[in-house]
């Protein structure tokens, strides 16, 4: 699908976009970003410009096609939001075959140029390249090449992976029309129990401005251009102390805490990535509460509401002046099925929707994440509340990034060529090997058996030699058959490995709360039984997942091996723990001997005075023969 191209008297080719048969300086490529912008601006109405600020969730057809109803999540057919609302920014959910989505996002482009001035579409996506499959926060990879969590990357500590994946994911989500990536992740992992951690690169902020920056050069490159995709990073000032652990999408978590004075901890990677170039920020849900900036007590209320830190902080003193995108639905209440998921006003509560969205135009917010309210800004403008001006400032940065990254000369994307990219062979197998190589080696070695009398003077170790009686649980049946013959029951084995999430307390109350692994860290003492049951038969090997740091301190004792992952497929875990891809992986964050320690720990303080393994901890496994 190609649009419609005219040739100028002088002899250039341009996009018609206003269909007025001549070329106007915003078509005219020659032109600088900031010429382009400023004539595009001065033809604007200003419903156009109000739908530039906004940024919803979008939904694609299975087949390809726009969906002319509401969705899962989203709210609005597509011509209604595009056509009637004029927004042109969108977040995208689930995308099942590298092929239908490129003709999807063809499609939607379509629609878009049927608009006065035929602006672009811009396509984000959370993360999607991993494993955990959370609306709220990112996706399973499907068609996808499949990586660790950036947790996995941090375990790595190789700063040339980190760009690789970039760059991998960069090619990928450009094949299919994705432009902009709402992330990295720059939150320190300082609160053992919060949920969103393996989005991070850990606990150390030195690790996290130097993987970050990184991440960045590999999506946007030095600059960003046609072939870039424009990063938002997140979240301003440094999301992760949140009080108890409780996430700050949901009211109980609203509170970030800064006990332990470590402020200028978390916000350390921002000034690298500002310097970078990141192209938009996002601010977080939280409010903090006590927090004390240069002197100055900051107002308790969310982020993203606080003219403190979003003017303040991050425009006045570090220098930024891209786009600041607010977090999801901090005016309006999310109503999904039959469950809500209220608007994260936090500290603002008492105010409705005008006044809510009037406080963070005043904090210094351009657009707003997760709304399509264009009536609210539009009454807001009527009342004489926010000034043209005042709207002009932020649709002149969103403007700015659609013409830097080529939108407006070629939006368009080759529905072969996305399949021949996405998902390609190469891809697949260095997001397996990083899979295999993050894998980190908590424990290797003890009485087979796990003690038991029988077996007290002999020891399993990694790396594991194939061809024995092997039971499983969590493990698929083909990755297991590569460790010798699977059996059904422990008491028929000589060896076990058992897959094992992190502990969480399920929650399903609010919307998105089941996706969100919160609360305890501790295994449940019925599972610890059993696993002690499973290493009386046979030697035990554990992995644990580690989207959360779990209290590992039972199972010491009964395991022979114990291993953490943090995104790594059944076939990337053997070849890990049979040596075919030695594990090298390093803790990213301190495991706790104990919740009760959890709890007295501050929630800013990166690491533990007497962790069960400490930050860094990973044992060497030398290969076999």
């Amino acid at each position: 699908m190609q649009p419609e191209r005219l040739v100028s008297e002088d002899g250039v080719e341009f996009r018609d976009l206003n269909g007025n048969g001549e070329l106007d300086p915003y078509e005219d490529q020659r032109l600088t970003v900031e010429e382009r912008v400023a004539d595009l601006i001065g033809r604007l109405s200003l419903e156009e410009k109000v739908g530039l600020m906004f940024q919803t969730v979008i939904e694609a057809g299975e087949d390809g096609s726009v969906l002319e109803m509401p969705g899962k999540i989203s709210k609005s057919p597509t011509s209604i939001v595009c056509l009637d609302k004029y927004l042109n920014h969108f977040n995208v959910h689930a995308l099942e075959d590298a092929r239908m989505a490129a003709r999807w996002y063809n499609s939607l482009q379509a629609v878009a140029e049927q608009t006065p001035h035929g602006i672009p579409v811009t396509i984000s996506t959370d993360p999607r390249h991993a494993f955990i499959e959370n609306a709220g926060v990112s996706f399973t990879a499907k068609a996808f090449s499949q990586w660790p969590e950036p947790l996995g990357l941090a375990a790595l500590r190789d700063v040339e992976v980190v760009r690789r994946f970039a760059d991998t994911a960069r090619q990928e989500y450009v094949a299919v029309g994705i432009r902009a990536a709402l992330h990295p992740t720059l939150d320190l992992a300082t609160e053992p129990r919060w949920a969103r951690q393996a989005g991070t690169f850990g606990s150390d902020p030195d690790l996290v401005s130097e993987l970050g920056v990184a991440y960045l050069r590999g999506f946007q490159g030095e600059a960003l251009g046609p072939d870039s995709v424009a990063c938002t990073s997140k979240h301003f000032p440094g999301g992760g102390p949140q009080k108890d652990g409780e996430d700050a999408h949901f009211p109980y978590g609203r509170e970030q805490v800064y006990t332990g004075g470590r402020f200028a901890d978390h916000l350390k990677p921002f000034p690298e990535i500002i310097e970078a170039g990141t192209a938009a920020i996002m601010p977080y849900y939280g409010m903090p509460v006590g927090l004390v900036v240069d002197g100055e007590a900051i107002e308790q209320v969310g982020f993203a509401y606080s003219k403190q830190i979003t003017t303040g902080l991050l425009r006045e003193r570090l220098g930024f002046d891209g786009v600041v995108v607010s977090d999801w639905e901090l005016i309006m209440d999310n109503h999904v099925g039959d469950q809500v998921l209220p608007a994260r006003a936090w500290g603002v509560e008492h105010l409705d929707a005008h006044g809510r969205m009037e406080r963070l135009l005043d904090a210094g917010v351009d657009q707003f994440g997760g709304e399509e309210c264009v009536e609210v800004l539009l009454d807001l403008f009527a009342q004489g509340r926010v000034s043209a001006s005042r709207i002009d400032e932020s649709v002149r940065r969103l403007l700015a990034t659609k013409f830097r990254l080529g939108l407006f000369d070629n939006p368009f994307v080759d529905e072969d060529a996305a399949a021949q990219t996405v998902g390609r062979q190469d891809f697949r197998a260095a997001g397996h090997e990083a899979q295999a190589r993050s894998v980190t080696v908590l424990q290797n070695g003890r009485p087979e058996g796990g003690g038991g009398p029988d077996r007290a003077d002999e020891a399993l170790r990694l790396p594991i030699a194939a061809g024995r009686r092997v039971y499983v649980e969590n493990v698929s049946t083909e990755a297991a058959a590569r460790l010798g013959t699977v059996v059904e029951r422990p008491d028929e084995a000589e060896l076990a490995v058992v897959r094992l999430m992190a502990p969480f307390d399920a929650r399903s109350d609010l919307f998105l709360e089941s996706w969100f692994h919160q609360g305890s860290l501790d295994f449940p003492p019925g599972l610890v039984v059993r696993m002690q049951r499973i290493a009386d038969h046979c030697p035990l090997v554990l992995d644990v997942v580690l989207d959360r740091p779990a209290v590992l301190t039972p199972l010491l004792p009964i395991a022979s091996v114990i291993v953490g992952t943090y995104g790594s497929s059944d076939e990337a875990l053997v070849d890990a723990i049979t040596g075919a891809i030695p594990p090298e992986g390093r803790l990213p964050f301190d495991l706790p001997r104990s919740m009760e320690q959890v709890r007295q720990h501050a929630e800013d303080v990166p690491g533990f005075d007497d962790p069960l393994f400490d930050y860094g901890h990973g044992l060497t496994v030398e290969p076999l023969g």
